[in-house]
């Protein structure tokens, strides 16, 4: 049985495609059997992935209206031509496009249509120990999509006061989906992420959030990394794109960290 987790966060610009294509590769390196679901019309998160969102012949929007099945969607991650690059393992990408802007709207008049993406994974169930789904920051049918099909949120947030607010209208709609769509909703944790240790503001906060919310914070802290920044202009997630940078290693880390928690989940 494969673990499903969200990747979300209400605020936008906190490094949600970035957490979920990491881990991926993160996931991959350490061994695991990984599906990456983007659901964002943005295609980030395909893109990222080294798949060319403008010339998928089947995405994530077929799935969802129910014209093509994941097995026939998905397609393999696909990274550079530099010998290092090519030996990194790879994950299966369902990826987005343009047409998911548009799904919003067909969606609104369809049967099932917030257990559209729980049906299809249940297909593919037992071919995957993880299943990574990047949300849109805003709280649509393509997020509830996600969060009625996931097991668990995994929320990566920037240690800064803003945060704690968009953290709180998370929280919210997180029980409202666990008390009506999803009894096995629940937030997984909360990923520190561009963090800075030279900001007493972000240890602030860092700390707030451990006293708050104890074991349901990961250890592991993600740093501020330029590598990582740079790497989806090169279509790879930065732990492909230099596994030697500090951010790439910290998400290996995470990755191994997750590993060793899904069991408890």
């Amino acid at each position: 049985m494969s673990h499903i987790f969200c990747v979300a966060n209400q605020k936008g610009g906190v490094g949600k495609t970035t957490t979920t294509v990491n881990l991926a590769a993160g996931l991959a390196a350490v061994g695991q059997r990984v599906l990456m679901v983007d659901l964002d019309p943005q295609g980030n998160a395909t893109m990222s992935s080294g798949v060319d969102k403008r010339k998928l012949l089947l995405s994530v929007y077929d799935v969802l209206l129910e014209t093509a099945s994941i097995t026939e969607a998905r397609v393999p991650s696909r990274w550079g031509s530099e010998p290092s690059q090519q030996k990194m393992p790879t994950y299966d990408v369902l990826g987005a496009s343009r047409e998911l802007a548009g799904a919003e709207v067909e969606l609104v008049g369809l049967e099932r249509r917030e257990n559209r993406l729980k049906q299809a994974l249940a297909a593919v169930d037992a071919e995957y120990d993880f299943v990574l789904i990047d949300c849109p920051p805003s709280l649509s049918m393509l997020t509830l999509n996600g969060l009625c099909c996931a097991h668990g949120v995994i929320v990566p947030m920037q240690c800064e006061y803003f945060a704690l607010e968009g953290l709180t209208d998370l929280v919210n709609t997180i029980k409202q989906v666990h008390a009506n769509l999803n009894r096995d909703l629940k937030i997984i944790g909360l990923l520190r992420v561009m963090f800075d240790p030279r900001i007493t503001l972000q240890q602030q906060v860092s700390e707030q959030l451990k006293n708050h919310f104890g074991d349901k914070v990961f250890n592991t802290l993600i740093p501020r990394n330029v590598r990582l920044a740079e790497a989806p202009s090169y279509g790879m997630p930065g732990v492909v794109f230099d596994p030697s940078a500090k951010g790439s290693q910290a998400f290996v880390e995470f990755a191994r960290e997750l590993v060793e928690r899904a069991p408890k989940l």
